[in-house]
């Protein structure tokens, strides 16, 4: 996930002449619109937010990434959670089901270290669990596609995209078991093939600078808009909660493993409430 890290409310002080004053800094509002003004449909949070309710949209990049033309999305949904109940769970960043039933997981990973191949066949794997009810025969299970949109060419062989299916070493053949993971480079931008204008539209920061009429309408309205910018921005400053979150846990979670100080001492030198030592210390918060 990406993160978008605010800097802090200062204020700076000036000496012109024999004048001295105070130059505040921008107000929090303002910084928070600077961040989302130069959001790109590759940071995650945004793109969460632009295909939020937005099918024809996911329907449209899927068509170009798989080539088809024909595709039709019945259903999609951001930030859908798969939870396990005895191990780890993942949040999809866009889910989606065609017309044959086929199901998608869309995954925008910016850094090559959040799209190991690991955690691509984790999501494969988390698709899987929704597919089939008690009894129901293996044959009904659905053809899934994890499709890890990389901001870079993290398999490094100058592709638009690597579609990888189990196959059989010795002889070749597929295993046929109907479940695709496909690596998408973010940094393919050949203006000659609908891939590279794709992926070129996916790092503007603005609407004009865009190929595609269809991803740009919608760009504009929360590029350009009040309430599309405001909308950004809510979604910016809620990530700066989480982003001061995880770096507030990280600290309690350092001085837990110096193990010289009590929860109650540490609750005070970080300005949190013993709460949250308590639960960052057994666990129930990491």
């Amino acid at each position: 996930m990406s993160k978008c890290t605010l800097a802090f409310h200062v204020e700076v002080w000036y000496t012109k002449g024999d004048r001295k004053g105070v130059i505040p800094m921008a107000t929090e509002q303002e910084k928070n619109r600077r961040v989302a003004e130069q959001l790109r449909l590759i940071d995650d949070d945004f793109l969460r937010l632009y295909f939020n309710d937005n099918p024809e949209g996911v329907e449209y990049i899927l068509n170009v990434l798989l080539q088809r033309q024909d595709l039709k999305v019945l259903h999609s949904e951001t930030q859908c959670e798969y939870r396990s109940l005895s191990g780890r769970s993942v949040s999809l960043d866009i889910y989606a089901e065609d017309a044959d039933g086929k199901r998608y997981n869309i995954e925008i990973q910016r850094a090559d270290s959040g799209a190991t191949p690991k955690r691509a066949r984790f999501h494969s794997s988390m698709l899987d669990t929704k597919l089939l009810q008690k009894k129901e025969p293996f044959r009904n299970l659905a053809e899934t596609f994890v499709i890890m949109l990389t901001e870079h060419d993290i398999m490094k062989h100058g592709l638009p995209l690597y579609h990888y299916d189990r196959i059989c070493r010795g002889t070749g053949a597929y295993l046929e078991d109907d479940s695709h993971i496909i690596y998408v480079n973010g940094a393919y931008q050949n203006p000659n093939d609908s891939i590279g204008r794709l992926m070129h539209d996916f790092q503007c920061v603005d609407a004009k600078d865009m190929y595609n009429e269809k991803l740009s309408e919608r760009f504009r309205y929360f590029k350009e808009t009040e309430g599309g910018m405001g909308e950004m921005c809510k979604v910016v400053e809620e990530r700066a909660k989480e982003y001061a979150m995880e770096q507030q846990i990280q600290n309690i979670s350092s001085l837990l493993l110096l193990g010289k100080l009590t929860h109650e001492e540490i609750a005070t030198a970080l300005h949190v409430s013993v709460e949250l030592v308590d639960e960052v210390a057994s666990g129930k918060v990491a």
